[in-house]
């Protein structure tokens, strides 16, 4: 039993395709009703009757609850979460920064919020629960140029308190026009931003359920061709979705925590801590 959010189109829906085709019951989620119910009544059509949508704006904590109820009394228990739900507001080669606090709030706060909802209902005591964070090497942390703020993020006490706050100070550094003074990344600041706040997010709830059955990863699929890419990228949200589909159903002799997996190049991943 499967979840993947923002999946009316690109990497997300690939793999609700990808999951559904290996057998899995998956529900497709998207902010959008109209597509998303597009989307699935698509795939449905095309034989994969194990898929199910449901509305869920991961930005509205009011939409996460209506969700969770809603799956909590269609199917009780969960296996696996792909937090893939995200925006951006530059194209390409464009570095602005444009509606901060929306991307902060779908990006870590949506995926976070919604994660913490659902973690009552993966079913740890027969598998391991997998949840697989979608983000970028935009967040890595050799991105911050300040040594507090990175220290910080960096430390093995890490704790929610101070990755929010973190995400706090810079939407204020924002407001107040210092954030390049303040050692933010350069590049796409605030969705890095959103992204290293999602990160450090993985890893903390990555140990907390250390040897509890759970698996929290994070992944980059790299430059990838979809609408955020504005269809650049070197390789097909397919692609993307076949990596995340391994990493997801890895057998639990093989799961890894807490760990960072980066596509370098199709269809070759490398992993950090």
């Amino acid at each position: 039993m499967a979840v993947v959010t923002g999946a009316n189109k690109g990497i997300g829906f690939e793999v609700v395709k990808m999951l559904s085709k290996l057998g899995l019951t998956v529900v497709l989620t998207a902010r959008n009703a109209k597509n998303g119910s597009i989307a699935s009544d698509s795939l449905r059509r095309d034989g994969f009757q194990n898929v199910h949508f449901f509305w869920l704006d991961v930005s509205d904590p009011s939409s996460i609850s209506a969700f969770v109820s809603w799956f909590r009394l269609s199917f009780g228990v969960l296996d696996i979460l792909v937090n893939n739900a995200a925006v951006s507001f530059n194209a390409v080669g464009e570095n602005s920064i444009k509606e901060p606090e929306t991307i902060i709030k779908t990006n870590y706060y949506g995926a976070k919020l919604l994660t913490d909802a659902l973690l009552p209902l993966f079913r740890r005591s027969v598998s391991v629960g997998r949840i697989l964070n979608i983000s970028s090497r935009l967040g890595a942390l050799n991105k911050l140029r300040n040594p507090s703020l990175r220290q910080t993020l960096e430390s093995e006490e890490l704790t929610y308190e101070q990755i929010d706050a973190t995400v706090t100070q810079f939407l204020e550094d924002v407001s107040k026009g210092t954030y390049e003074e303040n050692g933010w990344p350069e590049n796409w600041s605030d969705y890095a931003v959103s992204k290293m706040a999602l990160n450090a997010y993985s890893r903390v709830l990555a140990r907390r359920y250390n040897g509890k059955k759970l698996s929290v990863n994070c992944y980059c699929p790299g430059f990838t061709r979809t609408s955020m890419t504005g269809g650049q990228g070197t390789h097909t949200a397919e692609e993307a979705a076949a990596t995340i589909a391994t990493l997801v159903l890895l057998p639990p002799e093989k799961l890894t925590s807490g760990k960072f997996f980066m596509c370098v190049e199709p269809n070759r991943i490398i992993s950090r801590l």
